[in-house]
């Protein structure tokens, strides 16, 4: 369904997480139509090419609040291709990363074209991550801590997922960081297990000249810890006449 001449009108409710330091922490941006961000086989899923930044502050006035920024490019290549790219910056506290992401999706369409859409993708993100640990203003003594300095680690990383289009419905899974890697910069109590797994699906409903209706749920699942959380979402969309804006 084309949505270029709807206005998204309000989200009726919405519980927001996020979770930072594993790669870039996730929000409630995929509200937004920035699957992508979440997905890799959303790369070149849609009708054109997108370009993207986004940048959240969260705790106005706290010092070392957590804040992020990515800047994400993605579009089809060929019939059945797309690629993407993504750049993050993550801050929470002492600890802070930045990397970028590479993306390649591969999509099969089971219908003759996107007016009766039927379409299954798959996607993998490689990306190098670098995380820094500001000990320079660290007081307290610790045997683990070597005051004054900036720890600095990089790391390597892949995410893999698939996606289901058809019609107005859409599925999405998405294994975030598959493989474990030594991250040097914390004590050898530190984990290298930092996968997440992450399950969206929706469906649009309604008439295009009064209300359209799209429920969503997003489900995450954090195999180190074994913490879950669920989110449930209503979006609701009205088309707007130009000449009455």
């Amino acid at each position: 369904m084309n949505f270029k001449k709807l206005g998204l009108l309000v989200v009726l409710f919405t519980t927001q997480f996020s979770f930072s330091q594993e790669g870039i922490a996730v929000y409630s941006d995929y509200l937004s139509d920035n699957y992508y961000l979440l997905h890799p086989s959303m790369a070149g899923a849609a009708n054109c090419a997108k370009l993207r930044l986004t940048g959240r502050q969260q705790w106005f006035g706290q010092e070392d609040a957590p804040a992020l920024q990515t800047v994400s490019f993605n579009g089809r290549v060929g019939e059945q291709s797309g690629a993407g790219a993504i750049i993050y910056n993550d801050r929470n506290g002492y600890h802070s990363q930045t990397g970028f992401k590479l993306t390649y999706a591969h999509h099969i369409m089971f219908s003759r074209d996107d007016v009766d859409l039927n379409q299954l993708s798959f996607g993998v993100n490689v990306g190098i991550t670098q995380s820094r640990l500001d000990e320079s203003a660290f007081r307290e003594f610790d045997p683990i801590v070597s005051n004054g300095i900036i720890q600095k680690d990089s790391y390597f990383n892949v995410d893999i997922g698939m996606s289901y289009n058809y019609l107005d419905f859409y599925a999405h899974a998405t294994v975030k960081n598959a493989i474990e890697t030594r991250r040097e910069i914390y004590t050898e109590y530190e984990s290298d297990n930092i996968r997440k797994l992450i399950l969206n699906a929706g469906y649009t409903f309604g008439e295009e000249d009064g209300l359209l209706w799209e429920p969503s749920v997003m489900f995450q699942s954090i195999s180190q810890t074994k913490e879950s959380t669920f989110d449930l979402n209503l979006k609701v969309y009205k088309e707007l006449e130009i000449r009455k804006l």
